[in-house]
């Protein structure tokens, strides 16, 4: 591969830009040099990275919901994007509960509209679709969920992500052939924290917003185990797998999770006494004997060997970076609310490439 400079003056369409990874995602391609396009239906939160970090004026905003096809298909159509990544989503599960048509038609049906545009375009063109970790029918098993595992999911959130994999995998078979102008690739990340969440029914984001106002963080699972990584892992391994797609057609159609090493699966309990580290006065309780909310899984792993295999990708932060890292960025927005947030989530970025390359990331380049 040819390094992150791939993507120098490239069109590129990203779903969902306003979102947390999407506004990373945005982030990083613009200090790329790519014209960076984003299509989201509104702001997701308040406050947000997307605003904190000034971003409307360094992309082309574009704002229609993804559920109307035609809208998206003449947007499409006008881009004539180069890459795509697609990560606009409803992606709560606990929301997914309470408007679980909602979550169905965002997820399922949006993929199902930007599968539909991209069919028509004539330039060559690489798209990445993300997902969700919680695509697979998940039994809480103590191995990793591979590729190869079966979908599915108890909750409409989980079993909506299995269903746009199906029709991923649908379209591809129908209509994206291998020797076409459109190569497509699925991407599967576990839980991913980092600065500028403030998504509700999150642990970082419910720690950052009571703990900055002095109050108690009631912890629901503080059991539940997952595998957190920083955000910008799984968004340099959606642009490994975007560079290696445009490289050549054997990987076109596959899906490839993205997460850390199985040490780094730590309970909801360990992330945020390990937070509390980083921040002064903190308060949490243990409710989860009052709890009674809708099921939430207790254990999901991922087998990332398919990505180190044929992407040469792993995560590069170990879990007390992740941590450490995440906490200072919250610390620099609430104790520096009035600066512009771009150049510290920016040496952030640069941070981490840093650390990629000292451990001899070819991406990293």
């Amino acid at each position: 591969m040819n390094g992150l400079s791939f993507f120098k003056d490239a069109r590129v369409l990203v779903t969902g830009h306003t979102g947390f990874k999407g506004s990373w995602l945005s982030l990083w391609l613009t200090r790329l040099g790519a014209q960076v396009s984003g299509v989201s239906f509104g702001v997701p939160s308040e406050p947000s990275h997307f605003m904190a970090a000034g971003l409307a004026g360094k992309v082309h905003d574009y704002r229609l919901d993804i559920r109307d096809g035609a809208a998206l298909k003449t947007l499409v159509e006008k881009i004539q994007p180069e890459f795509v990544f697609h990560l606009a989503a409803q992606a709560l599960v606990r929301r997914s509960y309470a408007d679980p048509v909602d979550t169905w038609q965002t997820n399922a049906l949006g993929t199902i509209n930007l599968l539909e545009a991209m069919r028509g375009l004539e330039n060559p063109c690489v798209a990445v679709l993300i997902t969700s970790d919680k695509c697979y029918d998940n039994v809480e098993w103590v191995w990793g969920y591979r590729e190869t595992d079966a979908l599915g999911g108890p909750d409409p959130y989980s079993a909506s992500k299995g269903a746009a994999e199906l029709a991923i995998r649908s379209y591809v078979r129908s209509f994206f052939s291998a020797d076409g102008v459109v190569r497509i690739g699925v991407g599967r990340a576990g839980n991913v924290i980092g600065g500028g969440d403030w998504a509700e029914d999150r642990i970082v984001p419910d720690c950052m917003r009571a703990w900055s106002r002095g109050e108690t963080v009631p912890l629901r699972n503080p059991l539940a185990t997952r595998p957190w990584q920083h955000v910008l892992e799984p968004l340099s391994g959606y642009l490994n797998l975007a560079m290696a797609l445009q490289e050549g057609a054997s990987l076109h159609g596959q899906a490839f999770n993205f997460g850390p090493p199985a040490q780094q699966d730590h309970s909801v309990g360990e992330l945020v006494l390990a937070m509390s580290n980083h921040w002064d006065q903190v308060r949490y309780e243990d409710v989860s004997a009052q709890y009674g909310g809708p099921y939430e899984s207790g254990l999901l792993k991922l087998n990332c060997d398919k990505a180190l295999h044929h992407l040469h990708w792993r995560a590069v932060w170990d879990f007390d970076v992740t941590v450490r890292e995440t906490a200072l960025w919250y610390r620099r927005y609430y104790e520096q609310p009035a600066q512009s947030i771009a150049d510290f989530s920016s040496a952030q970025i640069e941070a981490y490439v840093d650390a990629a390359r000292a451990q001899g990331l070819a991406w990293a380049r």
